[in-house]
């Protein structure tokens, strides 16, 4: 990968580093607030603020503006503990404080420091309710909203715009879409002429509670919209899965702006339609249009889940070309993208350059060197977590599991699922419970896999019962995995998984009568449900294949080379249909209904698209069969290629005829 080298030698530029007046001038009150807009870090505040306190001229004007300076540089607890020395305690002082923990997401903290002004005597204005409201809007108190209404119309400010737009916002966030409108409607109307944000912020409400036909007519009847109407409405469309709807809106736009592309180019990933994510993003750029971090972040998340590397380097390529820092949410989306477009070590790269690492950026690393099978990295990476200070949380736990489950490293596992309790006070979820479940049955621990699902303090679903289903078809336990199949069929009676379990039971008793019977309904609801898909990307177009699919524009070249790959296979020993360690009780079988699996579409077309000593990347949504992993592993012998193929669970590196995860999925 000669583009990935040239990449990573080039350099982003350093950021300038900038420092604080001279603080030996004279120590007038607007000096003092001068040097504390200066200071771009906590130590610098804390620097003059050990001055100002020398110097004796804490004034209550000068006192709010530590509070406020260190709120934005998010350091709360020092904006907590400036305002609990402080001898006189002023509106200006608790507006600063309230704001603050506001925007710092300390919520609960705000509200209760508007309650202590209260109980102090100190009467909020116009700039203190705006951000208390802010902070129910979050918590969802309908109790404390009405509260806080009361006590807007008690000190005559809920006429106030600032005021009027928070109390909108606040009951639509909070389940009163009812009164957020009366509160709309009874607004005066020079506020619904001024401000379009009070618009704005009803829509929203609207869009959330999935009423698009208000929130259209709402629209309709702005006297005035911004770029931020339109996106509201888009982002809409967006939330609610009328992609087309929103593409519409967007087109007719008057003047775009980078919200509104970045709300398209989020729709597109998040709902699954990356190609387009991904040409809207290089669209952007054509049309002149500067992305910002929330952007890169989004068309990156489309890459990773595609696969679409050539993409993600051409950004990764913009980001150091146009001097953009690898912040905690670039860098972060930079190490997922590729570590899950096959190439780790570069995501490794990208990791070591980051000056500021968080639980998200550690989380992804450790995530990534799982993916590979990387199992000695990943445990490194955590242990490298831990030395820094970060404490884990439940989705580190993950990705240790991860490593865990696909290393086979069952004891250590244990170690790991127990310390998060006994170390960390972290209470497993579900999501851990069922890693550990798949790891004691892919271990043929059948009995243990089921003790612990019977004591699990939290309810078992679907996928927990099915991850030891697996493990019995795995291991060919056929008596307890009759038994799962009745605990899946209580909790999902229309689930094909258990009929293709069962049905294959039954053929091995010789009932077959019992298998025609599961065999109908099965392959009714495999129509109604199947999702299953494969993307590769070839000279930057990514393309996309479903079970059977014919809609490629070379499917019958496609076809036809399929054949003659699973023809030569045969030669060599490949057996057609292996139905041995299938995975996904889900999915294994629906793909059989619908035809061919895409992931062996892919491989043709990568085969006939490149040449040999190429490395051909698949990336499939679900868990690959064994049929397709026994074919991989043969076609990257035969056709000189190496075959890296990520699924639901992990990465696959076929080479010389043998798979990374040796046989063990």
């Amino acid at each position: 990968m000669k583009s990935l080298y040239v990449l990573f030698k080039r350099k982003s530029s350093p950021a300038k580093l900038s420092f604080p007046a001279d603080h030996r001038a004279s120590p007038d009150e607007s000096h003092i607030i001068s040097l504390i807009h200066a200071c771009k870090d906590t130590v610098c505040l804390r620097r003059v603020h050990a001055y100002i306190l020398r110097r004796g001229v804490l004034s209550s004007r000068v006192a709010a503006q530590l509070v406020s300076s260190s709120s934005l540089l998010k350091s709360p607890d020092y904006s907590l503990s400036i305002f609990r020395y402080l001898k006189e305690k002023n509106l200006f002082v608790f507006n600063a404080l309230i704001r603050g923990l506001a925007e710092s997401a300390r919520f609960k903290c705000s509200v209760r420091h508007f309650i202590l002004m209260l109980r102090l005597g100190v009467r909020p204005d116009r700039l203190t309710f705006p951000f208390v409201l802010k902070s129910n809007s979050k918590l969802g108190f309908r109790w404390l909203g009405r509260a806080l209404h009361a006590a807007a119309l008690k000190d005559s400010v809920d006429c106030d715009s600032f005021v009027r737009v928070s109390l909108v916002d606040m009951y639509a966030k909070t389940g009163g879409l009812k009164y957020a409108f009366q509160v709309f409607d009874e607004s005066p109307d020079w506020i619904k002429m001024e401000r379009i944000l009070l618009w704005n912020v009803l829509i929203n409400g609207y869009c959330r509670a999935k009423d698009m036909q208000m929130a259209t007519t709402l629209f309709g009847s702005m006297p005035e919209r911004n770029s931020g109407s339109w996106s509201t409405l888009i982002k809409g469309y967006v939330d609610n899965g009328d992609l087309n709807r929103a593409r519409q809106l967007f087109e007719v736009m008057p003047e775009k702006s980078v919200v509104s592309w970045t709300t398209l180019i989020n729709g597109f990933s998040q709902n699954g339609d990356y190609e387009s994510a991904i040409s809207t993003y290089f669209e952007m750029l054509e049309e002149g249009m500067k992305p910002n971090e929330y952007t890169v972040a989004a068309v990156l998340s489309a890459c990773s889940k595609s696969g679409a590397l050539g993409s993600g380097i051409r950004i990764h390529g913009y980001i150091l070309d146009n001097g953009i820092n690898l912040d905690r949410a670039i860098g972060t989306a930079l190490i997922d993208m590729y570590a899950k477009c096959g190439e780790v070590d570069c995501a490794a790269t990208v990791f070591s350059n980051m000056r500021h690492k968080d639980i998200l950026s550690w989380t992804a690393m450790i995530q990534g060197w799982a993916l590979h099978g990387r199992f000695q990295e990943s445990i490194l990476c955590f242990r490298q977590m831990l030395f820094s200070g970060e404490k884990p949380d439940e989705v580190v736990f993950l990705a240790v599991l991860t490593a865990c489950l696909n290393a086979g490293e069952v004891d250590l596992g244990i170690n790991f699922f127990d310390s998060m309790r006994l170390d960390y006070a972290i209470e497993p979820t579900l999501k851990h419970y069922v890693l550990v479940v798949d790891m004691l049955g892919r271990a043929g621990k059948l009995n243990q896999a089921h003790e612990l699902i019977e004591n699990m303090p939290i309810n078992p679903d679907l996928t927990t019962w099915a991850a030891l289903y697996r493990a019995c078809k795995a291991h060919k336990s056929n008596r307890k995995g009759e038994m799962v199949s009745q605990n899946l069929l209580e909790l999902d009676p229309e689930l094909r998984g258990s009929y293709i379990f069962l049905g294959k039971t039954y053929e091995a008793k010789g009932k077959y009568q019992d298998v025609e019977k599961k065999r109908l309904p099965l392959q009714k609801i495999v129509k109604e449900r199947c999702k299953g898909w494969s993307y590769i990307e070839l000279d930057g177009q990514l393309n996309k294949f479903a079970a059977g699919d014919n809609s490629h524009k070379q499917a019958q070249e496609i076809r036809l080379k399929l054949e003659e790959i699973i023809s030569l296979a045969i030669e060599r020993g490949y057996i057609t249909g292996a139905d041995w360690s299938i995975h996904d009780i889900e999915e294994e079988e629906k793909e059989n209904v619908t035809g061919i699996h895409s992931e062996k579409l892919a491989l043709a077309l990568g085969i006939l698209r490149t040449a040999p000593g190429t490395a051909i990347r698949i990336i499939k949504n679900l868990r690959i069969c064994g049929d397709c992993h026994s074919l991989m592993k043969y076609v990257s012998k035969i056709s000189q290629r190496d075959l890296l193929l990520r699924d639901a669970r992990q990465f696959h590196h076929f080479k010389e005829g043998s798979c990374s995860c040796g046989d063990y999925w």
